[in-house]
């Protein structure tokens, strides 16, 4: 699925353009995460501690920023939001924030594995209950109607296939409105694990969503 094809209808000009700014900011996550594969880290098998160190170690440091041209974004974690229940794995705020407080965007983790790929109570099914549908259900707000999801790889995963069963899962979860499902995209060169997918969220508005599948399982402790 190619960008002309996601950003065609219910967004304007403006929305295109935060679109773009946002694969720009994906493809310095994927930086961040190539940094992380290249370290000494052992990672446990726990979303929140792999997130931590993709967060604090690489995204909000001062160097790591300056190198990929960060500085125009703020990274933070857990962080409750004014408007709705929910509370956000990573906000970033931008510089728009300063003037609209509601401005923001937002990356929710979910671990991924082999078990229980195609049933609806496997890690597949919580990345679509826990993680899509926190956005079309206006569970996390989204200014910008575009956001964004990762998933940590934490075992023996066929990416691709996986991203099938996915899809295949979210006819079983009428909440995710998916419009067009996970479709694989091209903005981040050398990085294959990337896709986006387009769903309506409550008050019948579209909404994108980019998903970065990020393999850390020779990272995971023996």
């Amino acid at each position: 699925m190619m960008f002309t094809e996601l950003e065609a209808s219910g967004f304007s000009h403006k929305g295109t353009f935060y679109i773009g700014e946002f694969e720009t900011l994906l493809s310095k996550v994927v930086s961040c995460y190539n940094l992380m594969l290249s370290a000494s880290h052992i990672l446990a098998n726990d979303e929140n501690e792999i997130r931590d160190i993709l967060l604090i170690s690489y995204l909000k440091d001062t160097k790591v920023r300056q190198s990929l041209q960060l500085e125009d974004f703020l990274f933070d974690r857990e962080v409750p939001e004014d408007t709705t229940i929910g509370r956000t794995d990573i906000k970033i705020q931008t510089l728009n924030t300063f003037k609209d407080t509601s401005a923001y965007y937002i990356l929710e983790c979910k671990r991924l594995d082999s078990t229980n790929t195609e049933g609806t109570t496997g890690l597949n099914a919580k990345y679509i209950e826990k993680g899509i549908c926190r956005f079309t259900t206006n569970y996390y707000s989204s200014s910008y109607r575009v956001n964004g999801m990762i998933g940590f790889i934490v075992d023996k995963v066929h990416i691709h296939e996986n991203i099938g069963k996915i899809n295949t899962l979210l006819d079983s979860f009428k909440q995710a409105n998916s419009v067009i499902k996970l479709s694989r995209a091209n903005f981040i060169n050398g990085f294959e694990y990337h896709y986006q997918s387009k769903h309506l969220n409550t008050d019948q508005k579209e909404i994108v969503l980019f998903h970065l599948m990020l393999d850390v399982l020779s990272k995971m402790a023996k």
